[in-house]
């Protein structure tokens, strides 16, 4: 293992080291999706960055040799727009194939669920009870929830949210069958489920399992491999799986080892 860190993170053959490939600035300059719990929670107080993306991003700027800055984007969007500008290195989305047209995709490091969230008593038992006439199924514009109802939900009617609502609305969207069901990451259903004291709660199971993955603004893979070899070791090693469990995240795995 220590022979395959020297061979990635040393001097490549063309003279050009990961280092440079990945941070040209001299600093790693990471984005992630700040509203995300399953990749990283920002502290209100204190503004400390925690979960396995900070964690990932931390010990790759540490092999690499160089300092490490993260910041969170609002959305998908704001993740893209940092890496086309050049203001981040890397990033962090779920995989799809509307994002794979703006950014590279990189190494998949956990599999994330994704649960519909529905009133306490709503009739919807699982996922296969949702795409029925007369259901409204909201989601937020533009995340991987959108992506997945817009394309596959056939009688069901979508409804989307420029951004997540608080709470407090979503409670009020699902209680008054406004909408009848939220698509939302499992994480983040569990915890509006635990919040709402009994008012609401999420379905039992994942209507879809993703990838959340490295990515790179589009045509700038030249770090990508040096990525893979890095997230190789941190599977193999446990350090995904115990940056999950230090989280304390819930429908989220390591991401099994893909064929490259």
């Amino acid at each position: 293992m220590a022979c395959a860190a020297v061979t990635v993170f040393g001097t490549a053959v063309s003279g050009q080291t990961p280092a440079a490939k990945l941070a040209p600035t001299g600093t790693l300059r990471a984005v992630f999706l700040g509203d995300n719990p399953v990749q990283g929670r920002v502290d209100a107080a204190t503004g400390t960055i925690s979960g396995p993306v900070p964690d990932l991003t931390r010990e790759l700027a540490r092999r690499l040799g160089v300092p490490v800055s993260i910041q969170p984007a609002p959305n998908a969007s704001g993740v893209i727009a940092a890496l086309k500008s050049g203001a981040a290195d890397i990033g962090f989305l779920a995989y799809d194939e509307v994002r794979a047209r703006e950014v590279d995709f990189g190494a998949a490091f956990i599999v994330m669920a994704n649960s519909y969230l529905v009133k306490a008593a709503s009739p919807l038992r699982g996922s296969q009870d949702v795409d029925r006439t007369g259901i409204t199924v909201a989601a937020v514009k533009g995340q991987t929830q959108d992506h997945f109802v817009s394309s596959t939900l056939k009688q069901a009617r979508v409804r989307l949210f420029d951004v997540m609502p608080p709470q407090a609305d979503v409670e009020m969207l699902l209680t008054s069958d406004a909408v009848s069901a939220f698509a939302i990451n499992r994480q983040k259903a569990l915890e509006a489920e635990a919040i709402a004291s009994g008012r609401l709660r999420a379905l039992p199971d994942s209507f879809l399992d993703v990838d959340q993955s490295f990515v790179v603004a589009k045509g700038n893979s030249a770090g990508l491999e040096t990525i893979a070899h890095f997230v190789d070791e941190m599977r193999a090693s446990g350090f995904i799986k115990q940056s999950i469990e230090r989280a304390r995240l819930i429908g989220v795995d390591v991401a099994p080892a893909r064929k490259r």
